[in-house]
């Protein structure tokens, strides 16, 4: 009994050991159970916070993004505002033709108004994405210097023409402008690619018409942009005159405008005109005085009287009736080939041309009903006009008196020449009429048609140059 007794104390021990061990490994296993609830939790705060803050972060995304849409919405409609197109031409070599020029302000406003309506249907006929483009354009010119090759050529017979053809022309439209840049060599290039940089990528314009001539250097403005052909569709070439030099090379890449119906295709030739008239009319004069039964017109004016030294003479100013004699034209006849004295030019002590033409003793009545008449210049005062498409009148009759009248309002525009002119038959003025002698200035102040050099001139002839 007490052995058994033993053996069961033993074995309840041992299963009290076995208990206890179980226990020990409960306790465990809670523990870690534990901690790894305190791991899930955690890592799930931090799942639930980074949630949290992509939904925040999406949030504000999709606002900014709606904020950045709508802006670029704005901007876009901002950008399409005031489309335009604008057009760069340099006057030497895009030249209007000669019927708007010999028009004068009329003409100006014509060449605006179809110049417009060309770029207008350019516009639509290329560009149907561009809806009502405005149309800029400049002309950059030295207007003086194109004026007096107008004379020159016979295009026009007084500078005055082109100066009212760029009136008109610039009070035709509110974007047209043509700017007179002076007689300084390359401003209409160096103008003409500033304004070119400037509107090159101008979102507001759409298309840059550039009219230039390849002799000024133009090439190098074209080849920097042949290198994006996204800025090689925004320019396009306006056809002028025809060059020596040739761009084809950059040509290619762009395009074309033609306008014939506006612009010249030729160059604007000049020759001496009056000078020409004079020998021609001598020449016939020598021709025809051979033959004793043919007679021979010529321009000749009266002899003006004149000695080197100028002692025989009572005034300096020559009255109305020494005017009119001076400028006196008359047809002849031919009666001996004996030569013809030689013509002369008169000038006082500095060696400047000094027109003999006393404009005060003019009544302005009169000189007023002269100019309103359109009367040709060369009809009148040299004989023959060599301009076939003359818009001013050759049918008048006038007297001696009107012719006299007419001679003054020719000396009215400046001779290209100035004082240094050495033609005889020159018709245009050598010193501005209304400045008195020794005064640097006129009632005209700085808008006189003629140079600061044409006033203040010595009107008392000491010398004459023959001829």
């Amino acid at each position: 009994m007490a052995t058994a007794t033993a053996a069961d104390a033993q074995l309840l021990y041992k299963r009290c050991k076995q208990l206890d061990s179980l226990e020990k490994k409960k306790d465990e296993l809670i523990e870690d159970l534990l901690k790894r609830i305190a791991e899930l939790e955690n890592a799930y705060q931090q799942e639930k916070l980074d949630r949290e803050r992509e939904t925040r972060f999406n949030r504000d995304i999709q606002l900014h993004e709606m904020t950045l849409m709508d802006q670029i919405t704005r901007i876009k409609n901002v950008m399409e505002r005031e489309p335009f197109i604008i057009v760069l031409l340099d006057g030497d070599a895009v030249v209007f033709r000669d019927e708007f020029l010999q028009k004068g302000e009329r003409g100006g406003r014509a060449a605006a108004n179809q110049l417009w309506m060309a770029l207008d249907d350019f516009v639509s006929n290329n560009f149907s994405g561009i809806t009502s483009p405005k149309i800029v354009t400049k002309i950059f010119a030295n207007v003086q210097g194109l004026g007096d090759l107008c004379v020159k050529a016979g295009v026009i017979n007084e500078r005055r023409v082109f100066e009212d053809f760029v009136r008109g022309f610039n009070n035709s439209k509110a974007l047209f402008d043509l700017v007179d840049i002076g007689s300084e060599k390359g401003k209409a290039s160096d103008k003409i690619e500033e304004c070119f940089k400037l509107h090159l990528y101008n979102c507001h314009c759409h298309q840059i018409l550039l009219g230039c001539s390849p002799d000024d250097g133009y090439d190098h403005i074209l080849k920097n942009t042949l290198t994006d052909v996204d800025l090689t569709g925004r320019i396009s070439l306006v056809e002028g005159i025809p060059s020596e030099h040739s761009m084809e090379a950059v040509r290619e890449s762009y395009r074309v405008a033609k306008f014939p119906e506006l612009f010249r295709t030729s160059k604007i030739t000049t020759t001496p005109t009056w000078t020409a008239v004079a020998t021609s009319n001598m020449k016939s004069f020598m021709t025809l005085s051979s033959s004793p039964n043919q007679y021979a017109a010529s321009l000749s004016r009266s002899s003006t009287n004149t000695s080197p030294s100028g002692s025989n003479r009572t005034s300096s100013t020559p009255s109305l009736s020494d005017s009119q004699s001076s400028t006196e034209f008359q047809l002849v006849t031919s009666k001996s080939s004996k030569p013809s004295s030689p013509k002369t030019v008169e000038r006082n002590k500095y060696g400047q041309r000094v027109d003999r033409l006393e404009y005060k003793n003019i009544p302005r009545d009169e000189l007023n009903r002269i100019k309103k008449m359109k009367l040709c210049n060369y009809h009148y005062l040299l004989g023959s006009c060599p301009n076939t498409n003359c818009y001013h009148d050759h049918s008048q009759k006038l007297t001696k008196n009107e012719l006299s009248i007419l001679a003054a309002v020719a000396r009215m525009t400046p001779c290209h020449f100035g004082l240094d002119c050495v033609d005889p038959d020159c018709i245009y003025g050598h010193r501005c009429p209304y400045n008195e002698p020794g005064k640097k200035d006129c009632h005209w102040g700085l808008t006189c048609r003629f140079d600061a050099s044409a006033h203040g001139i010595d009107t008392n002839i000491v010398k004459v140059t023959k001829i």
